[in-house]
């Protein structure tokens, strides 16, 4: 019995053993693949000394959830300055983003927060889940997304919200905006950078209602007159600007290039490198 006992025993552990074995070949062969998925994602493009490099290694959020509450879809709000209430889970606001990224891009010393952006305009960062904010009278698209400190958005689809609502007295045109279409929002770069955080200046945009590939739709990201074809959602580490003015040019276009139709899908903006 003792001697059967012990073959038993012999074979479970060889069995485990093997197991093991198993299925750390199996995590190493998907180590290796990630690592070959992330090495391709990462592929810069350069043209006229203008560098983008994609990356995608920012500390994950998956679980982060943002709620507009108020005001609600479709409502009308009184004009002047509009209150916005939100409900975040599994995300802190006013928290520092780890990641090497915090430390080679501009950051915000207040942490992480909510970009809002109201008709594809500049947006605004707030931390707190209540605010306050002035718009125009009329009817206006509200796109709300998380934030890392250093503006990366939180690309997930229950990291933003996208609605409509009415300051104010109704336009006597109602706004067409099919929120079911594809649409294109920016994000950054914004106002100034100077000092270090001019070397590294982050492009990022919003998408909603449709995918990045190099089979399909894609971004044309004109950057001081020089275009690159962005095939991937992801944020890019645009290096090489020079100092003063520079402008980006982004559009949603289709497989052959042709601008995809909507009301945000072509934006261009100005920022400024300082020494």
């Amino acid at each position: 019995m003792k001697a059967s006992a012990l073959l038993m025993s012999s074979a479970m552990l060889l069995g485990l053993a093997a197991c093991d074995t198993a299925r750390q070949q199996q995590e190493s062969g998907s180590q290796a693949t990630a690592e070959r998925v992330s090495s391709a994602t990462t592929a810069s493009m350069e043209k006229n000394g203008i560098r983008l490099t994609p990356f995608t290694d920012s500390p994950k959020n998956p679980e982060a959830q943002l709620q507009l509450k108020s005001p609600a879809t479709g409502s009308t709000v009184p004009s002047g300055s509009v209150s916005f209430d939100y409900d975040i889970t599994n995300f802190q606001l006013t928290k520092m983003t780890g990641g090497m990224h915090s430390e080679e891009m501009a950051n915000s010393e207040k942490g992480q927060h909510i970009h809002n952006i109201v008709d594809n305009e500049p947006y605004t960062a707030h931390y707190t889940t209540e605010f306050t904010k002035p718009i125009a009278d009329g009817q206006h698209v509200v796109l709300s997304f998380l934030s890392r400190s250093y503006h990366e958005s939180l690309k997930h689809r229950g990291a933003y919200d996208l609605r409509v609502i009415t300051v104010g007295k109704a336009p006597a045109t109602p706004l067409n905006a099919d929120l079911q279409a594809p649409h294109l929002f920016y994000s950054r770069p914004k106002d100034t950078y100077s000092g270090k955080d001019a070397a590294k200046v982050m492009l990022d945009f919003y998408l909603v209602n449709t995918t990045l590939s190099p089979e399909g739709n894609k971004v044309r990201a004109t950057i001081n007159g020089t275009e690159f074809m962005l095939d991937q959602w992801a944020p890019f580490m645009m290096e090489g600007l020079p100092a003063g003015q520079n402008t980006v040019k982004l559009e949603l276009v289709d497989a052959s290039g042709n601008l995809i139709p909507g009301p945000f899908n072509s934006v261009t903006r100005n920022f400024t490198l300082q020494p």
